[in-house]
């Protein structure tokens, strides 16, 4: 997986945007349950008033206020609020402020004027003082007993006094005393409760100044509510554009990871083919790519946002209430334990399934060529029960996979239900206790669970990675294969004087891994302007031999000479540009015959394709075509004969007007008058070139120039056909056994 994390070197710069959007959504998503949680507890529970900091209050209450505090406190409180007169109606703020508070045309207010920086210590401050003045003019009996005994200390022309105004008129000294107990009895309560004592009475002084606060709290929840949907409908972009770019990168991984495994594969020799089958290698192109570029798709919009998202939750749930962090701990083992087990027992399978893919490819593909000898056999029972064998391998191992990944799910749901339920049973105590409220609770849900899904997520992805690590390792196999051909690092370049020339010097070779040699000191040239024939009984190493001159195989001892170098020091592309090479089974592709006779040569002429059509002998049936050069040829050939092939295949490589002539066994599917008639047209047209022929029969050689005799990997016979006759044996009976003696005296 890291060399294949190399390739996405080239889409660095969508990876960092696909970073930033995500970090953008991981903000968004975590910032929606805090609003929810101001919604319940600012806008319902406290009617839309933030804190303990009141934004205007009256003179006269400010001067209780004022009398609670310290003198340092009572300082900054002063400093922080500007002063509006109810008897200045010339005043512009007046005028601004009296439509907002309707109390100021009675009496003069204090306007909160400070910056965002002091509001927290003030409101600590103010919301201290509140709960004071508060608690002394309640009409609880604990204030009444109070104010009872303060009475019995005081002149009976104060009896008509409340509590506070008894404590403004006593000595400083034992005012402060009574205020200092009040204060600690207050301190003792829980936070959340003083708090919200704090905030009733600044709604009181809202009210007492003539505000709607019901105003105030459906503006509060209305402006959350227009945040909420701006932040969602930003994370809904983030979410779209990553997808695309997840989309975009993957798609160009896929991209380069086929283009990568094609280029390297059109580059193997035999020898690499040898190592992998073509099902395989479908396979390898096709579905394990498309495993890894799925996976991707899910790790760039998951991998890089999970762990932003598990993070950022964290630290707000430890904004939130840090009691019942360890529920979240206990969640996240849990879907590790899990997650663990799963990938243990689902790891082996799906390393397996790809193995069964190929092997399902390989069937299929094998089954549908031999169609026709499967039928010619009466062996249409036989192939179904093969295919089914491997289908139903198949299909038990996924569905073994599938059903554990089935139990993935429920159990992750069970896991998210349970944690609610105890998230719910341990805040409610939180709430009944007063330590936290309604509103911390439900952030404290949404936290968890969006912690909880982003590990969830990441577990999902676990899950992907063996498949898709499985199919990377498979596409890594054949990219990183080593190329037993390639090219010179200095190439040289090719002998003028020797052009056409083909030397075998002591040539000997053998497959790899095989413990003999196919071909043994092979030795002898090919001529321009001549046939060199190579003849023999099957599996004496012909088509070997001619395939050596290619370089599809590299010899194993001696050299090969093309225009008098060495073909392993010049360019494989250099190389076979002068070739012409026409294999044993005649190859088409899917098109027209024209674009198959210009597949060597793409700017050939329409004189020179019915050219090469004539001398191959195929100009007849072209002609007899309704579209003619363009008559559509289908994959493989399949509307087309094995002569007619045979003989577009010859047509292809005459079209290129090489050099050098290879023909391996290309006459076999041809009849005699034919192959008669195609071997004069050669003789006759490419005059010049070099030819060099492979064949089975006698007749196809029999005006050879140069006749090569292979026994067993070795040349056992040179010479024309009179000259192999006398001194042969091999060939002799080679001859004898495709021709009489009468026949062989009249040739």
């Amino acid at each position: 997986m890291l060399k294949i994390a190399k390739l996405l070197k080239k889409s660095i710069g969508p990876m960092i945007i696909v970073i930033a959007l995500l970090a953008l959504q991981a903000f968004c998503d975590l910032s929606l349950p805090s609003y929810t949680s101001d919604i319940v507890d600012v806008g319902i529970q406290q009617g839309g008033i933030e804190n303990a900091l009141p934004a205007a209050i009256r003179e006269s209450r400010m001067n209780n206020l004022l009398f609670m505090m310290e003198p340092g406190d009572r300082n900054k409180v002063e400093n922080s609020y500007k002063f509006i007169s109810k008897d200045n109606v010339s005043d512009k703020d007046y005028q601004t402020y009296i439509k907002k508070y309707p109390a100021l045309a009675n009496e003069n207010i204090y306007i909160l004027d400070t910056d965002k920086a002091t509001e927290n210590e003030l409101s600590t401050i103010m919301g201290r003082a509140l709960l004071l003045v508060s608690t002394l003019e309640s009409d609880s009996e604990q204030t009444q007993d109070l104010k009872e005994q303060l009475r019995l200390q005081l002149p009976p022309e104060a009896a008509g006094l409340s509590l506070l105004e008894i404590l403004i008129n006593m000595p400083e000294e034992q005012a402060e005393q009574i205020i200092s107990d009040i204060d600690e009895q207050i301190s003792a309560l829980p936070e959340n409760i003083t708090e919200q004592g704090a905030i009733s009475a600044v709604k009181a002084e809202y009210e007492a100044l003539g505000m709607d606060t019901g105003k105030l709290q459906t503006g509060y929840i209305f402006l959350a509510g227009l945040k909420m949907l701006g932040l969602a409908l930003l994370a809904m972009l983030s979410t779209i554009l990553v997808g695309f770019l997840a989309s975009r990168i993957a798609a160009g991984l896929g991209k380069d990871l086929r283009s990568d495994v094609f280029k390297k594969v059109v580059s193997f020799s035999n020898s690499e083919f040898d190592k992998f089958s073509t099902a395989s290698l479908i396979t390898r192109s096709t579905n394990d790519i498309q495993q890894i570029q799925m996976t991707l798709v899910m790790m760039v919009r998951i991998v890089f946002y999970s762990p932003i998202l598990a993070v950022g939750g964290i630290f707000k749930v430890l904004n939130t209430n840090v009691s019942m962090t360890w529920i979240i701990a206990f969640a996240v083992i849990l879907i590790l334990a899990l997650v663990g087990t799963l990938f243990g027992v689902a790891m082996p399978k799906f390393k397996l399934m790809q193995k069964l893919v190929d092997k399902l490819n390989l069937v299929t593909r094998e089954i549908l060529t031999g169609l026709s000898v499967i039928r010619a056999f009466h062996k249409e029972d036989h192939e179904e029960e093969r295919f089914d064998t491997a289908n139903r391998d198949l299909t038990k191992t996924s569905l073994f996979v599938n059903r554990v990944m089935t139990f993935m799910m429920p159990i992750m749901m069970f896991i998210m239900n349970g944690i609610t339920v105890l998230i719910i049973w341990n805040g409610g105590h939180g709430i009944d206790r007063g330590d936290m409220q309604v509103g911390d609770l439900m952030a404290f849900i949404q936290y968890t669970m969006q912690i909880i899904m982003s590990f969830l997520m990441l577990s999902m992805v676990s899950i992907m990675l063996p498949r898709a690590s499985v199919s990377a390792v498979r596409i890594m196999e054949v990219i990183d294969t080593d190329l037993t051909i390639h090219d010179p690092g200095k190439p040289e370049q090719f002998i003028e004087d020797k052009k056409g020339y083909v030397e075998f010097e002591n040539v000997s070779f053998r497959y790899p891994k095989a413990e003999d040699d196919v071909l043994s000191e092979i030795t002898f040239t090919a001529k321009p302007g001549e046939t060199t024939a190579i003849i023999g009984s099957t599996g004496s190493g012909k088509s070997t031999l001619v395939q050596l001159i290619p370089r599809f195989f590299d010899v194993t001892k001696g050299s090969i000479k093309v225009d008098g170098v060495d073909i392993r020091q010049v360019c494989q592309h250099d190389l076979r540009n002068k070739l012409g090479y026409v294999p044993q089974k005649g190859v088409l592709f899917s098109g027209t015959i024209d674009s198959n006779l210009r597949y060597g040569k793409q700017d050939a002429t329409t004189e020179e394709l019915i050219r090469a059509a004539r001398i191959a002998q195929a100009a007849d049936f072209i002609e007899e075509k309704t579209d003619k050069f363009e008559t559509a040829i289908s994959q493989g050939g399949g509307n087309v004969s094995g002569g007619q092939k045979q003989r577009l295949s010859i047509a292809r490589a005459i079209a290129k007007d090489p050099e050098i002539y290879i023909f391996d066994d290309s006459f076999s599917a041809l009849d005699y008058k034919t192959d008669v008639t195609l071997r004069k047209a050669l003789k006759e047209e490419i005059s010049d070139s070099t030819v060099i022929i492979v064949a089975q029969r006698i007749s196809t050689i029999i005006h050879a120039d140069q006749i090569l005799v292979l026994d067993e990997g070795k040349i056992v016979g040179k010479g024309t056909h009179k000259e192999l006759l006398k001194e042969c044996e091999v060939y002799k009976q080679i001859a004898l056994s495709q021709l009489s003696k009468e026949e062989l005296a009249y040739e």
